[in-house]
């Protein structure tokens, strides 16, 4: 690996996701030390919960990762993805992009019983989340950033917004960052935040018609994978390429052949590319 793309810088990952953490709670007043009084003792419990997890199932960082943008991209970060339905309500969790698998609920539940323990009916689960995904970002040697605290919890879930909001893997160019701009987001903070395919294990199902029946990407690659995801179908998951949350995923996507259809669409975009070489040499 080029010596250019040996480091990363913390700031701009941590901004990032903390840009992503303030989705839809403009208005409301967050502070980092909110609990400081109220349940000092939340945010201990709540990383040794995390990195207990962690350490048991790595690709359960990613997972809680991913649990808290599926929360935060459909109506805010409120906590509504982890409603279950009722006989007035369909919950999220059924929605397509979540639906078999969206995880880490049961870390989620673990968590809140050990906080209520402490305080109980304080802490929200909006803002356990949150916290969450900050902590599993650490935990697999990522950068710590200060979460922003004092969210409440939604009593009502969305689940056609989140069918109809979460970017689908099919999604072409346009409507890909056309999603994100929905929300306030640039290219930059695009790109900055797909940095979570840099942990985890990708389901066969999203990338099997790429490696089989797609021509620009390198045969011997392909052929890798198609040892993990062989035909006929099947659920089958493969590891992403490193075990820690780092820029060097940007280095992968220059320098290697891409896994994803939509890996492939960011390089083929110029602005895209720009803020992958910028983000790698810092």
């Amino acid at each position: 690996m080029s010596p250019k793309f040996s480091s990363f810088q913390p700031f701009k990952l941590a901004t990032f996701l903390l840009i992503l953490s303030l989705f839809g709670i403009a208005s409301a007043q967050l502070y980092p030390d909110y609990y400081a009084k109220t349940c000092p003792g939340a945010l201990p419990a709540i990383e040794k919960v995390v990195r207990a997890a962690v350490a048991n199932e790595p690709r359960m960082g990613a997972s809680l990762l991913r649990l808290q943008f599926h929360d935060c991209f459909v109506n805010g970060c409120d906590g509504s993805v982890l409603l279950d339905d009722t006989p007035t309500m369909k919950g999220e969790k059924t929605a397509k992009p979540n639906n078999g698998s969206l995880r880490g609920f049961d870390v989620i539940d673990r968590i809140k019983a050990e906080v209520e323990k402490i305080c109980p009916g304080v802490v929200s689960c909006a803002d356990i989340i949150t916290i969450t995904a900050r902590d599993s970002v650490v935990a697999l040697g990522g950068p710590y950033w200060t979460v922003l605290l004092g969210r409440r919890d939604s009593k009502i879930a969305n689940f056609s917004g989140a069918n109809s909001d979460l970017p689908a893997p099919t999604l072409n160019l346009t409507n890909f960052t056309t999603s994100f701009a929905n929300k306030g987001l640039s290219v930059s903070d695009l790109v900055t935040l797909y940095g979570a395919h840099t942990i985890g294990q990708a389901r066969c199902t999203n990338f099997r018609p790429r490696i089989y029946n797609e021509t620009n990407i390198d045969p011997s690659y392909a052929r890798a994978l198609r040892a993990n995801c062989p035909l006929p179908k099947s659920e089958l998951l493969t590891w992403l390429p490193t075990a820690v949350y780092s820029f060097k995923y940007l280095s992968c996507w220059l320098l290697q052949p891409q896994l994803s259809q939509r890996h492939c669409l960011l390089i083929s975009m110029t602005e895209c590319v720009r803020k992958l070489c910028q983000l790698s040499n810092e």
